[in-house]
């Protein structure tokens, strides 16, 4: 067997591996063996790349290769370690847009490193490939930065409305496609400049124009950009697992960015195309909405013990406090009390794709108690008490009730539909959207301020507190 077949049935296992990945990671239950079937492709992928590109590259260059692997799995290692996942969302814009920097990196090097050999017909189809895979690139990479800006909170979450938006993204792919055709047919530098600064723009500014309730979706369409882009590196560089790879990325994430869109009743072509079609609305976040009621942690306590069922809808603010675990031990403290509990997660709740319900099995609450929203939403009107643990645009009533609301149509859990709401939240701040939320101000919803993690813990220990007289009555009677 010679080096490249050899190469080339590692690529066939590796790929194999990869599609495996993408099935283990679907569920939860599966999804530690779905890491571990991309780690082991990823190696095989790695060792067969190097294996082949070592009959042609001289032994400084395989030192250089062994210097960058290893630098590179250094840091990985390094911010696998160290990342909270609260910082995941960030932590995947980044990686993102590296993926994005290095696809625009090989289409240059395509274009300044071309085979003598292709001449003709086959040399403009691999000028078209530099061209597509540079503004592909280019266009992830400035995307994700803006994305990582928003979502650590560096730059407003606003979406940027600047005059004649659409026109202006509208005139960019215009602007591509006629570069792409001079570039074609005469390629110049000058040309492959244009269409870098033309992408990085138009990266930059499809994402500025995305509001921050529509984040987890640019998340997931990044990850789908950033699968594109190594396909056409793999085109480029005429390497097959690459190409299977990075159109097992661009669809899968696609997909999940549609399926996102049907949850929160966006238009997927709207929110790739940096909001196109959609009209600046009013908010309404300076009407009275009346006086918020607040209510303690030992008053919570008493209306969790008397309640029949109760619902917990986790949010990003749960992720911040890092609050899975007593939220988890208060689930198992109530059901060890006859009580029904069960988790109603938002399809968007957080700010990536299952974040909610990652943090929850991390915390070993049980999958079959953890609901998503269609499963739950026709029960909240039976249930006693609703526990919104840092949630606020997911649970916004506006969605339904207002029209003029940024997220108007956004379908949302119905928590005000219980007889008593309790929201635990730091403060008054409307949601990472931007929209004031009248679930606040209900007559059946209470507000439980300050850090959610030492919230529930209080709860706990008054729960505690409680049962403890009882067992002492309990053990002077026996």
């Amino acid at each position: 067997m010679t080096t490249t077949t050899a190469a080339q049935a590692a690529y066939v296992v590796a790929s194999l591996l990869f599609i495996l990945s993408l099935a283990g990671l679907s569920q939860h239950r599966t999804s530690r063996s779905g890491v571990v079937w991309g780690i082991a492709g990823m190696v095989i992928a790695l060792a067969a790349t190097i294996g082949l590109a070592s009959r042609s590259i001289t032994a400084t260059g395989l030192v250089l290769i062994a210097v960058a692997t290893a630098v590179g799995a250094g840091i990985g290692l390094w911010r696998a370690r160290v990342v909270e996942m609260t910082g995941m969302p960030e932590l995947i814009a980044v990686m993102h847009s590296f993926v994005g920097l290095a696809a625009a990196l090989v289409g240059w090097n395509g274009y300044l490193d071309v085979d003598a050999e292709l001449t003709g017909s086959l040399l403009r189809i691999h000028h078209a490939e530099v061209f597509l895979g540079v503004f592909i690139g280019a266009v992830t990479f400035t995307g994700s930065v803006v994305a990582y800006l928003k979502l650590s909170a560096r730059i407003k979450s606003r979406p940027l409305m600047l005059p004649g938006r659409h026109a202006l993204n509208l005139g960019a792919l215009a602007a591509f496609a006629v570069l792409t055709v001079a570039f074609v047919a005469r390629p110049h530098m000058g040309l492959l400049i244009a269409v870098t600064v033309l992408a990085l723009a138009l990266g930059a500014h499809l994402v500025a124009s995305i509001g921050g309730g529509d984040m987890p979706v640019v998340v997931s369409m990044l990850n789908s950009y950033s699968g594109w882009a190594a396909a056409a590196s793999g085109f480029l560089l005429a390497n097959n697992l690459l190409i299977v790879t990075g159109a097992l990325v661009g669809s899968s994430g696609a997909y999940l960015s549609y399926i996102m869109c049907k949850a929160m009743n966006r238009s997927f072509l709207s929110v790739i195309a940096g909001g196109f079609g959609g009209q600046p609305v009013t908010s309404g976040d300076d009407r009275d909405h009346g006086e918020h009621q607040e209510i303690s942690a030992e008053d919570t306590a008493e209306l969790l013990r008397e309640a029949s069922s109760v619902i917990i809808t986790p949010g990003y603010g749960m992720a911040v406090a890092q609050a899975q675990y007593p939220v988890a031990e208060l689930a198992r403290g109530l059901r060890d009390r006859g009580i029904e509990v069960r988790f109603g997660i938002h399809p968007v709740a957080g700010r990536l794709p299952g974040h909610m319900n990652v943090l929850l099995a991390e915390a070993n609450v049980p999958y079959d108690i953890v609901l998503d929203m269609d499963e739950i939403n026709d029960d909240f009107a039976a249930t006693s008490v609703v526990l919104v643990i840092g949630a606020n645009d997911t649970v916004n009533p506006a969605a339904t009730d207002d029209p003029a609301s940024p997220i108007a149509g956004m379908p949302v859990l119905h928590v005000w539909e219980a007889a008593h709401v309790v929201v635990f939240k730091r403060s008054m701040a409307v949601g990472y959207a931007g929209v004031q939320n009248p679930l606040f101000f209900r007559e059946n919803s209470r507000m439980l301020f300050g850090d959610a993690k030492q919230r529930v813990e209080s709860i706990l220990s008054s729960l505690d507190a409680t049962d403890a007289p009882a067992v002492a009555m309990v053990g002077t009677a026996n």
